[in-house]
């Protein structure tokens, strides 16, 4: 039977178009169930308009991965090099089957998210485990993996499952698997990869959009249209890898700062925080054992639709489960922030935030006192550069841009509105001399 081809209108890529075998994995319960889960958690408690769900993402997803596809394997794009590393990108049959295996994979990489994404996932998920593992479960379960059998062609499970996650999260998988090809790998970056991940890229756009701000946005048809395979810079190794033309350089640029403003204005928006440590509480104590099953029936039962429900009954009923985190998010009596980084106390103690929020703690109870800390992450994404006479450069050696982005932060205190104002006069009069006494070893660490 001949393939019908369907199309869907979206408010970041205009038309998201898609077949008859794509629309059968769209119809799927595990696809159908991202129509239910928030794509950034609470934060519509602070955007209003940050409503959209990780259904429309997926979709986003599957959209730009087929694009960055097409482009890395026209043929005005392949140069000889790639041509030798990848003798087979002329080969129609096997580039329109691992097309499909791209666009399949990016539409499923998010389907073992639970309930409002990212609250507190290690700590809701028991070790060892993250949706990323459960991705791979449902991708690998009898329901899905009939459905790729029967595909024409038919795709391997696995090689769905490695595009989806990439091979920081496939490795982490405790059966044994086969290693990344270079192929492998490379079609993997164009999802989940740190430079150029379309996942990446539709939800700094789609979330700036929903948000109601402008940090997220930057030209990301310019940037797709000069991504190119590349070898490393200055290197002999051979291994491929996802780099630009130095006409699209600008708009990588702006991809890494929209990331890094979308993070510092949106993501970690101290209000949006709060809300999420309200909400992991909450879980925490209506939750079995206090942390989701890891069961794909129970995974597949359970959205923002259920908890949303729970919530709003423990709000109004003293005797259940998480009342007072639930009624501070429905009834907006959220922690207030007490203390944040800043330069002065830095150059007190390097240790600033736990240092003061163990004081907060020991003078106000721990139970009115939230400490909100995330460590920065690695340094930024160095990707091969094609100059406009040929040589492959260094991006952080050719972009004073990119050597210069700053790392988002989280380091927060926060306190129960009602000890604010006391806990506020304490913190002026008390912080600079905590800090003093806890870097000469006075304050028991």
């Amino acid at each position: 039977m001949a393939k019908s081809f369907h199309e869907v209108r979206d408010p970041i890529h205009d038309f998201v178009r898609f077949d008859s075998t794509e629309r059968e994995v769209i119809d799927s319960r595990p696809l159908q169930r991202l129509r239910h889960i928030h794509q950034l958690g609470m934060s519509h408690l602070v955007y209003p308009g940050a409503t959209h769900k990780r259904f429309e993402h997926s979709l986003g997803v599957m959209e730009l991965a087929g694009r960055v596809f097409d482009v890395l394997t026209h043929w005005r794009n392949t140069s000889d090099w790639v041509l030798d590393v990848f003798p087979k990108i002329d080969d129609r049959l096997w580039i329109g089957y691992w097309r499909m295996v791209l666009r399949i994979a990016a539409l499923c990489h998010d389907i073992g998210h639970l309930p409002f994404s990212h609250v507190a996932e290690k700590e809701l998920l028991p070790k060892g485990w993250s949706h990323e593992r459960l991705t791979m479960q449902l991708i690998r379960s009898d329901a899905m993996s009939s459905m790729w059998s029967k595909m024409r062609p038919p795709l391997e499970t696995e090689d769905i499952v490695k595009l989806a996650v990439g091979p920081k999260f496939y490795r982490k998988d405790p059966r044994e698997r086969a290693a990344f090809s270079d192929w492998e790998a490379l079609l993997s970056e164009i999802i989940v990869g740190d430079a150029f991940g379309v996942d990446r890229m539709d939800y700094l756009l789609r979330d700036s959009h929903h948000a109601g701000v402008v940090y997220g946005k930057f030209g990301h048809i310019r940037l797709i249209d000069t991504l190119r395979v590349l070898p490393p810079p200055g290197e002999d190794s051979r291994e491929p890898r996802l780099g630009v033309e130095q006409g699209g350089l600008h708009s990588a640029e702006a991809l890494l700062l929209a990331r890094y403003f979308m993070y510092a204005q949106v993501y970690f928006h101290r209000v949006r925080r709060i809300y999420d440590i309200h909400l992991r509480d909450f879980l925490k104590e209506w939750l079995p054992r206090g942390t989701f099953d890891t069961d794909l029936e129970a995974h597949l039962n359970v959205t923002d639709a259920e908890l949303t429900v729970a919530l709003l009954e423990a709000a109004r009923d003293h005797s259940k489960p998480g009342h007072d985190a639930a009624r501070r998010i429905v009834e907006r009596d959220h922690f207030r922030l007490l203390w944040q980084r800043n330069p002065k106390d830095w150059d007190i103690n390097k240790e600033a935030g736990p240092v003061l929020s163990r004081a907060v703690m020991k003078e106000f109870g721990p139970e009115a006192v939230r400490y909100d800390y995330v460590p920065v992450k690695g340094g930024l994404p160095d990707f091969p550069v094609k100059c406009k006479d040929g040589r492959i450069v260094s991006s952080l050696r050719l972009s004073q841009t990119l050597r210069t982005i700053p790392s988002a932060l989280v380091d927060y205190i926060f306190v129960d509105p009602d000890k604010r104002d006391k806990a506020e006069a304490w913190m002026n009069k008390n912080r600079e001399t905590i800090l003093k006494k806890a870097k000469k070893g006075e304050i028991q660490q």
